[in-house]
């Protein structure tokens, strides 16, 4: 939040019964009600009883179907803010810690529960690839061969259907790499020496796609601000 940074939840697990499955698995939304409370407790301790002339950006995984994506705007619908701006986590990965310059950009997401690849041109995504595992479903002994095999993988695969050389232009320019993965250092050399080019990490990688939508709300509330339409102080 613009001027307060991180709001976590502040009564984490409120509201949920032991061994209940946990509201988001897989970047998808599985238990709504309880999602809802969730959000609603963050909201409550960010934005406070009046929302009016709020934004919320919700950034979600690239692959996520249109199914998933409008049950989130549903719930955040709820929350009486006032506009929701929705974007792929690779385009918050890109705002945070990708270059300034247009043109192709790669992506490289490694999460708890989800890998993602994603080619990005002008912002736009290209391509993507996903795979429905993450840190938590590998062996700690062979987690960086498999997940760097796995991301070298999805790299491939895309190569093989890019007929306008994106991907070749977004190596160059080093991809991004976000999550989790990213602060081994065991991981991300051995991407670094497979692809045989440099790689691009932000300060805290774990946090590089929430801090993005960060930036993009920052820009959005700045705009607002500016306009005459929007005369209030938006949050």
């Amino acid at each position: 939040m613009p001027g307060r940074g991180l709001v976590l939840d502040p009564f984490p697990g409120a509201g949920l019964h032991a061994g209940e499955e946990r509201p988001v698995r897989r970047g998808r939304i599985v238990d709504p009600e309880s999602c809802g409370r969730l959000l609603g407790r963050i909201a409550d301790a960010a934005l406070g009883p009046d929302r009016s002339d709020s934004v919320i950006v919700l950034s979600h995984p690239v692959l996520a179907g249109a199914e998933h994506r409008t049950a989130a705007r549903a719930l955040l619908a709820g929350l009486g803010t006032t506009r929701v701006l929705v974007l792929s986590s690779a385009r918050a990965a890109a705002a945070y810690a990708g270059p300034r310059d247009a043109g192709p950009l790669l992506v490289v997401d490694m999460g708890a529960e989800l890998t993602e690849v994603t080619l990005l041109v002008n912002g736009l995504v290209a391509d993507a690839r996903q795979a429905e595992s993450g840190l938590d479903d590998l062996d700690p002994a062979k987690l960086p061969e498999v997940l760097v095999r796995t991301v070298l993988d999805m790299i491939t695969s895309m190569w093989r259907h890019d007929r306008h050389g994106a991907i070749r232009g977004a190596l160059r320019k080093g991809p991004v790499l976000a999550g989790g993965g990213a602060l081994r250092a065991d991981v991300t050399d051995r991407i670094a020496h497979r692809l045989g080019t440099r790689v691009r990490l932000a300060d805290d990688p774990s946090t590089t796609v929430v801090r993005g939508a960060g930036q993009i709300l920052s820009s959005v509330l700045r705009h607002r601000t500016a306009s005459p339409d929007h005369p209030g102080r938006p949050r």
